[in-house]
């Protein structure tokens, strides 16, 4: 509970545990719990007008429209917004209440966050010594960290399953109480408990909630199951480290991952398409296909790319810079440091720093770019613009250093050093909706070239941040108007835009149906204004440009990775680095295949040969492992017949083809994915 104004009051939003609760957060539950219901009132329940007694409880009103299988299968319920136990007595102010069923989005967190504190009665009874910290629902799952003496093992992950198992049979109940702080803190010291301390410490309440069901009691803000036996599918899926609350000063704990779902059968999809999401590891794929490597003790998250890799990526930005220039952009380059007075001046010194390496040279600070406006805004700014000139679209392959945590470092989904394809557009306000279009367009094409679903969301003005609120609506509107004409949906995230203004953030959806942010548009009246970026208008006088920051594929490196895992290492035929191998049936055919190697090279195929004395078979197999499109044979009856027997990495065997029918097939399969699109490819 805290004690806001007078009004004591829970805060039970989503599922989680104290140490993210906000100050604003506390506020909002007020509107909830703020009075005891002291007479019958009519609330709106489920599209019902049901009268609704004092001191009745949730479940109470909601028997009173379910029954059935919806009534057993309600697992909390939504107060106005808000999610509650079904245990808890209706607030006077609830106006409209909707059940939280099992299988639904909100259920399922209700099932994690509950499964992660049976998980936590579980490693307390099996490892009494463990300390607990904080368990919260995740996406797909949950976890808890724990301070303890050794590792946890596989062995010590199944003897916890084994007893979560028993607590959930026992179907024990969840149940509410508040204590005060003074009181809380005695009895989590009493248990040796000094990281519940710590969090009843830093919410400076009166009075906080607790859960307690069989022996085990947590400090938490709920809500939960109505009981453990609610929770009908689970798994723990590993053990990590985590520094407690992030901190790298602070102790290391080990943290339990596990997940829940409503039924088995979704946990046997989910762990199938974990298991699938394992053989397509981008780091372990990345070296079975000799792709690039990182080295700890040249540079922690700097990949370096060998030269299948190196290709890869070089046809990539090709394509992306034939497309840039296609599409009106120009192509730019700025310096990897900049003084610092200019990170001050754009903000990023204030707002970034963190995330930047800073050197000196000559008793001068220099900043190593994170991202690539300034650059961009310097060459805007190196001429005097007409309203005629506009838009201009500056595009940059910026290499970009960021620093990032040892302990978040993930092959090439979070590195240090990454290339951008970053784009700047300088506009005139009436042009503003045409530019973000014009982007949105873009996105669409090379995200459908790709095979990628999507969504967008707008992500709206963070605490720390930069310009007036003025800026900020204009620049939301202008993000906003634009998905509405096109007749996109989006959904909003509050409080996560840049620092300098709000954005579009395209998600797309990989194969296993996992979602990666990748592209983003952002919209930024706040520096130009800094940097006095202006053009002369049609009335002679200074007007001041819009800046929209803009990504395609976001950074290369990340991209890459995501397309890996995507496609399973199987690129497409176009980004393939070798789109063909020879394979000779004995050393005998090489001269011939030498031939055919050159004939191939000169039609502009990227064509190698295994000219190796090894059976046919080992040959075949070995292409297949590095996932080369097309196998060409090369024995005795094709030198007579002047041609090449094609197989395909999946099986397939297309027979013997002359050398001009190949040349046509693998052309014609690397320019397919181009054609909806309207986009063009050129053999690399």
């Amino acid at each position: 509970m805290l004690d806001v104004q007078g009004v004591r009051s829970s805060t039970l939003l989503a599922p989680t545990t104290y140490n993210v609760m906000t100050m604003r957060e506390a506020f909002a539950s007020l509107i909830c719990f703020k009075h005891i219901r002291l007479a019958a009132e009519m609330i709106n329940v489920n599209g019902e007008e049901i009268e609704v007694l004092a001191g009745q409880t949730c479940k109470d009103v909601l028997a009173q429209v379910l029954s059935g299988k919806k009534f057993k299968s309600t697992v909390g319920c939504l107060c106005d917004g808000m999610a509650m136990d079904l245990s808890r007595e209706v607030p006077a102010s609830c106006q409209e209440m909707e059940p939280i069923f099992l299988e639904s989005k909100q259920g399922l967190d209700l099932v994690r966050h509950s499964a992660a504190h049976v998980m936590a009665e579980a490693v307390k009874e099996l490892f009494p010594t463990a300390k607990v910290t904080i368990g919260p629902a995740i996406e797909n799952g949950f976890y808890y960290d724990f301070d303890y003496e050794r590792s946890f093992t596989p062995d010590d992950l199944e003897a916890i399953e084994k007893r979560m198992s028993a607590s959930i049979a026992a179907n024990q109940p969840f149940v509410r109480t508040e204590m005060s702080a003074t009181d809380a803190k005695k009895m989590f010291l009493s248990k040796g408990e000094t990281y519940k301390i710590e969090i009843i410490d830093d919410l400076g309440a009166d009075t906080i909630s607790l859960y307690t069901h069989g022996n085990f009691t947590d400090l938490c803000r709920g809500p939960h199951l109505p009981s453990t036996g609610f929770i009908k599918a689970f798994k723990l899926t590993s053990v990590a480290g985590a520094y407690w609350r992030g901190d790298e000063k602070k102790p290391m704990l080990q943290r339990i991952y596990g997940t829940a779902f409503a039924t088995s059968k979704d946990l046997k999809k989910y762990l199938f398409l974990m298991e699938e999401a394992k053989k397509r590891d981008h780091r372990k794929l990345g070296v079975q296909l000799d792709l690039f490597s990182f080295c700890d003790e040249a540079a922690p998250g700097m990949p370096i790319w060998h030269p299948k890799g190196a290709l890869v990526r070089a046809i990539l930005e090709d394509f992306e810079r034939k497309e840039h220039l296609k599409r009106g952009y120009d192509l730019v380059q700025g310096p990897i440091l900049l003084r610092r007075e200019l990170w001050e001046k754009s903000g990023h010194y204030d707002h970034y720093r963190e995330n930047m390496y800073f050197t000196e040279i000559d008793g001068q600070s220099y900043g190593i770019k994170p991202m690539n406006c300034l650059s961009h805004m310097l060459i805007y700014k190196s001429q005097i613009r007409s309203y005629r000139d506009l838009p201009v679209r500056y595009f940059e392959l910026g290499n970009v250093h960021r620093h990032e945590k040892s302990g978040v470092l993930h092959g090439l989904l979070r590195v240090r050093e990454f290339t951008q394809d970053d784009a700047h557009i300088l506009c005139r306000p009436d042009q503003l909706q045409d530019e973000i279009k014009g982007i949105i367009t873009f996105v669409q094409d090379v995200m459908g070239l790709f095979g990628f679903e999507y969504g967008m969301e707008i992500s709206t003005r963070p605490k720390n941040s930069i310009g007036s609120d003025e800026d900020w609506d204009r620049a939301t509107r202008a993000l906003q108007d634009a998905l509405d004409s096109s007749n996109l949906e989006y959904d909003i995230n509050a409080g996560d835009g840049a620092f300098y203004g709000p954005k579009i953030d395209v998600k797309v959806k990989d194969a296993l149906g996992r979602e990666w942010q990748c592209a983003t548009i952002q919209c930024d009246f706040t520096l130009p204004e800094r940097f006095d970026l202006v053009y002369i208008g049609e009335d002679g006088a200074r007007h001041r440009p819009v800046m929209l920051h803009r990504v395609i594929l976001g950074a290369v490196e990340r991209f890459l990775g995501i397309l890996i895992e995507h496609y399973a290492g199987a690129f497409p035929t176009w980004l393939a680095p070798v789109q063909a191998t020879i394979l000779t049936v004995t050393e005998v055919h090489n001269e011939y295949a030498k031939k055919v190697l050159s004939t191939l090279k000169a039609a502009g195929l990227r064509v190698e040969a295994d000219l190796r004395n090894e059976k046919l078979g080992y040959k075949v197999r070995e292409a297949q492992m590095v996932k080369i499109p097309y196998m060409l044979v090369v024995g005795e009856k094709e030198i007579e017949q002047n041609c090449v027997s094609v197989r395909l990495r999946n099986g397939k065997n297309l027979g013997a083809m002359p050398l001009d029918d190949v040349i046509e097939l693998v052309t014609a399969d690397s320019l397919e994915p181009f054609k909806k699109g309207g986009m063009s490819y050129t053999i690399y």
